[in-house]
């Protein structure tokens, strides 16, 4: 039977991927992203396909905002009891030019923003004892990133908020898994740090020989999302071309 989710950095990339894919599914999506123009697309392709989906605009670090959005969701679609948290920002700073600020804002959006959508999220899953939380992390914070120390903790925080959070919340049958991917095409993040040299690169040192796809993590995200998963919580599920094994 299907689901309300809510995928935040849904507009386009790896958002949009697991918005299509828990769609396809048969769970109604709440697509939830600065971009209200690209949320209303990936909407109309859900509906194109014949399931159900709302365009929601918020800031993620916004509580307010937040609370707003899942509201609308809520009514619109029911509570919500699948939750992917992917919206997120990255850029590149030597450690010596990272200041307060550029610190913080990337804190206030990767950590705090995952935190603020799953609590304002979570009274839905108690009340039903069931939910699936897929945070999106990134490889980066398991290998670290020379020029991205601020993006790696900011990341590395939210791994551990996962296996905390799997701990808290598991008595309720509320599963919390990430998946920290690797090089992805097709994000807005790809489009800003790969080159083509770089993605050439990839390819022919990657053990799969291949940089990944929006669909490839969206395909792991609705696996740990299916109720036969329930066994799974608190794991780092690392969908990245073998960049990192464990």
């Amino acid at each position: 039977m299907g689901k309300t989710a809510l995928v935040t950095g849904a507009a386009a990339g790896i958002g949009r991927a697991c918005a299509l894919r828990l769609a396809k599914e048969g769970h109604a999506i709440g697509v939830l992203d600065l971009d209200l123009a690209g949320c209303q697309k990936v909407v109309a392709e859900i509906e194109a396909a014949g399931g159900k989906a709302i365009a929601l605009q918020a800031s993620i670090a916004d509580r307010p905002q937040v609370q707003a959005a899942v509201d609308t969701l809520r009514a619109a679609l029911g509570p919500v009891t699948i939750l992917v948290n992917n919206a997120g920002i990255s850029n590149f700073y030597d450690f010596e030019d990272l200041t307060d600020e550029i610190w913080d804002r990337m804190f206030e959006i990767n950590t705090k923003g995952t935190f603020i959508v799953t609590q304002v999220v979570l009274p839905d899953m108690k009340a039903a004892q069931w939910g699936r939380i897929v945070n999106i992390s990134s490889s980066s914070a398991q290998t670290g990133s020379i020029q991205q120390v601020h993006y790696s903790a900011s990341k590395g925080a939210v791994i551990t908020m996962t296996r905390s959070l799997a701990q808290a919340l598991g008595p309720m049958g509320i599963t919390v898994n990430n998946i920290p991917p690797g090089s992805v095409l097709g994000t807005i993040m790809s489009e800003t740090n790969l080159s083509k040299k770089s993605i050439d690169h990839l390819n022919e040192t990657l053990p799969v020989r291949r940089v990944g796809e929006p669909n490839d993590i969206a395909n792991a995200c609705a696996w740990l999302c299916l109720e036969d998963s329930s066994y799974v919580t608190g794991q780092t599920i690392g969908v990245n071309g073998g960049r990192v094994v464990s």
